[in-house]
């Protein structure tokens, strides 16, 4: 389902190109900027020991500069490949433009799903975001808690994969929404070392009563240096009663990481009250983004 999403993309991009075709030669002659040409990727597929399955992935690499042939890249690895890939890959394509030079050139690695909720989970739960158990025969995230064992597929599986097959800087970013947030924070509490910056953009910290919270409290309180960027975010969603718990929850782990005062670590909170859990996502990777890479010495 995933591939033929792509597939979509892929030729919803090419209508659009074939229309602006028609276009380009009166706007030339009003401008000279470089036409833009529709994202390519890599599609390929990696033999999981730690899954046991196979698992796709999509892979953007920046046009080869032949004054620069053994440039080498950072790496930006975002979940939820099957939606959040190309949005991802064209911002850093755009912003990493000359003209533009927001960012540094990246390679962009997509990951998309095989079974969501179990990937993006860190323990087996079948509360809902209320607290309340699923009592039914099949509950709906029963096959849930898989996340520290994705989490050792990719550090040790895919990111050998992609530094030993592409120019790799040691510079790597981990972005995810959602549950796929929950999954960056999770990285950053267990495994710190596996990237440099992290994106959570909406995590559901509501997961398994608030399991992530409670975690990144007692992992976070002591420690006293930990030099890594962090980027969270919450849009106007889970309304409950008047209240937001995704705000609340945001708002508390911003909170333990501001009051743990921890060395090396620099962490922004946005907050987007005019968008929802899935138009949030458009403005927090660019902020995201930015925030990174106004921060890090890596050349752009």
């Amino acid at each position: 389902m995933e591939y033929n999403c792509y597939l979509k993309y892929r030729l919803g991009i090419s209508t659009l190109v074939a229309l602006f075709t028609l276009i380009i030669p009166i706007v030339a002659i009003a401008q000279t900027d470089p036409v833009f040409k529709p994202i390519s990727a890599d599609i390929i597929k990696i033999p999981s020991k730690v899954l046991g399955e196979e698992r796709k992935i999509y892979i953007y690499v920046p046009t080869a500069d032949s004054l620069q042939p053994d440039k080498h890249y950072p790496v930006l690895y975002v979940l939820d490949g099957d939606n959040h890939f190309s949005l991802v890959a064209e911002y850093c394509r755009y912003l990493s433009r000359k003209d533009v030079n927001v960012v540094p050139e990246m390679i962009i690695v997509g990951i998309p799903n095989t079974n969501r909720t179990r990937d993006l989970t860190p323990t087996n739960s079948i509360t809902d975001y209320e607290g309340k158990p699923d009592t039914s025969s099949n509950p709906r995230y029963k096959l849930s808690g898989g996340g520290n064992n994705f989490l050792q597929f990719i550090g040790t599986e895919l990111i050998p994969y992609i530094d030993a097959n592409y120019k790799t800087q040691s510079f790597k970013i981990f972005a995810g929404h959602s549950f796929g947030g929950i999954t960056t924070i999770n990285c950053l509490l267990t495994r710190p070392d596996m990237f440099d910056a992290y994106v959570a953009i909406s995590p559901s910290f509501w997961w398994d009563k608030r399991y992530l919270l409670k975690l990144a409290d007692e992992k976070l309180k002591n420690l006293q240096a930990l030099h890594k960027m962090v980027f969270y975010s919450d849009a106007n969603e889970g309304m409950s009663g008047g209240k937001s718990f995704f705000h609340d929850d945001v708002v508390k782990f911003d909170a333990i990481l501001n009051h743990s005062k921890i060395i090396g670590l620099d962490n922004k909170y946005v907050c987007y009250p005019e968008d929802t859990h899935m138009t949030e996502p458009i403005k927090a990777y660019y902020d995201a983004l930015r925030f990174i890479f106004i921060h890090t010495g890596v050349d752009h």
